[in-house]
This record gives C-alpha cells, sequence and structure tokens, in this order.
C-alpha cells in the first residue's frame, strides 16, 4: 500500500489589523506556505502567530474558545462572508481544503456599531450580554427538581424552542445584516423561552425589554432581507423574527 504525501497549501492572507479601539486599521499581507488541508482555519491562524513571534513581530488577536462550534467565540469575517463559505459551519470548524492552493484570502473582524473592534479581529459583543440581561430568564419555584414530564410541552413548540435554543450568540447575523441589526440572536432568545411553559409569566415583559435593549445598543432595525439566516451556523430561521414580531405587538397592546 503506498503512502501519499499531504498535499500542502500557499496562501496569501490579507488580515485586518488595528491596534486598539481608537486606531484606524488596515489589511496587512502575509504568506503562509506549507499549509495542510486538514487544518482548521483556525490552527492555521495558529500557525501564522507562531512564525510571528518567532519573528519578533506581533501576533495576530482573535477569539477563540471550545473551537468545537458551540462556544460562539470564532468570529471571523473571511472573504466578505461570516465565518466563511462553508454553510452551517463555524469558523473553527471550516478546514483548509474549501480554499484553494495560492489563493488570496482576506479576514476580517465583524462589523457592526454594536460591536467595536477592541485589537486586531477580536470584537466587543457584550452588547448581547446585556440583551439577555434585559429578559432571557424565567421565574422557576426554589426547591426539588419537577418530576420528568410533569409540565407537557407539544411536540411542535418542543422542536421549535430547541431550534432556537441551538443560538450561540456568535453575532454572525449582525455581521452579515446590512443594517447591523441584532434581531435574529434577540429572536432566537425570545423565541426558545416564549414557546415553554416556564417562560410564560415574563413572556410580554420580556419581549419588551429584549427588543427595548437591542435597539438601545445601536443594532439597527431588520428590513427581514434574511441575510442572517443564510451565515447562520446553527440554522435559525426567519421565523423566529416574525415570531417575535407577534409577540411584541401583543405585548404593545396589553400594555396599552
Amino acid at each position: 500500500m503506498t503512502d501519499h504525501a499531504d498535499p500542502r497549501m500557499r496562501l496569501k492572507l490579507r488580515i485586518w489589523r488595528q491596534k486598539g479601539p481608537s486606531d484606524s486599521g488596515r489589511m496587512v499581507t502575509y504568506e503562509l506556505d506549507d499549509v495542510s488541508p486538514d487544518m482548521s482555519f483556525l490552527e492555521m491562524l495558529d500557525v501564522l502567530n507562531e512564525r510571528l513571534t518567532l519573528a519578533g513581530e506581533e501576533p495576530v488577536a482573535f477569539d477563540h474558545d471550545c473551537r468545537e462550534g458551540i462556544c460562539g467565540a470564532c468570529s471571523l469575517v473571511i472573504n466578505g462572508t461570516p465565518h466563511g463559505p462553508q454553510k452551517a459551519t463555524t469558523t473553527c470548524q471550516l478546514h483548509m481544503r474549501s480554499f484553494c492552493d495560492g489563493e488570496t484570502i482576506d479576514v476580517e473582524p465583524w462589523r457592526a456599531r454594536a460591536f467595536p473592534v477592541i485589537k486586531d479581529l477580536v470584537v466587543d459583543r457584550s452588547a448581547f450580554d446585556r440583551i439577555i440581561q434585559a429578559g432571557g430568564y424565567i421565574s422557576a419555584p426554589t426547591g426539588s427538581a419537577p418530576d420528568a414530564h410533569a409540565m407537557p410541552v407539544p411536540k411542535p413548540d418542543a422542536d421549535a424552542a430547541f431550534e432556537a435554543a441551538t443560538c450561540i450568540g456568535c453575532g454572525a447575523c449582525v455581521a452579515a445584516c446590512p443594517n447591523g441589526s441584532g434581531m435574529l440572536f434577540t429572536a432566537a432568545k425570545i423565541t426558545h423561552l416564549g414557546l415553554l411553559p416556564q417562560g410564560q409569566p415574563e413572556r410580554d415583559s420580556r419581549v419588551l425589554n429584549m427588543v427595548h435593549q437591542h435597539d438601545d445598543e445601536g443594532f439597527g432595525g431588520c428590513t427581514n432581507t434574511g441575510e442572517c439566516t443564510s451565515v447562520c451556523p446553527k440554522g435559525i430561521p426567519l421565523a423566529s423574527i416574525a415570531r417575535l414580531n407577534k409577540d411584541y405587538l401583543h405585548a404593545v397592546r396589553a400594555a396599552s
């Protein structure tokens, strides 16, 4: 049986470099050879940073955590698309075999007023945290855990709630939206809790508070262009925003 050598790739990387929030950034070009097609995109950046460090240069700052497509930290715009060319894939799950030998790859941070750049490819996404704090919770009695199936949930509602709960809060929806809207993220959190019996006590106040916080953070308005859903690594559907709008109108009428 013949062993075949792993084909290596040569790439030209144009990466956004910015020293701090108040600095004006620029694209810097790096040549990187000997890249394995089996590397993840973040592993490729690790190799680049090792070489920059050995050369006495400042490594590229980028966010990462679990590298398993769960945490939502790997927020990069790759060739103009949040998380890169593969559908339903986070940056950490994107492999270099998705690119061609000799290709030029542009790597940028999320671009949104509500996500200011901290350094290089790292942005401040704490606006999402404040939206959650504004209403992403339920009232639950203390004491022992309830018995299983003590609170029946219709199967369609359970499936839709689970689908919404898969949102990892990465912010790709904001980066793709021409208005910089975070409505898909907000809708996913509202839909998740609003479909379950446990989420009913705060249902009206939740949607009002979270939408108002969304607007206060400087996110743009949703115009249903659908770019958010096309780049969402977890496939959150546009119907979540329709559900949010329905709940919001109901809450406004109930409050008037």
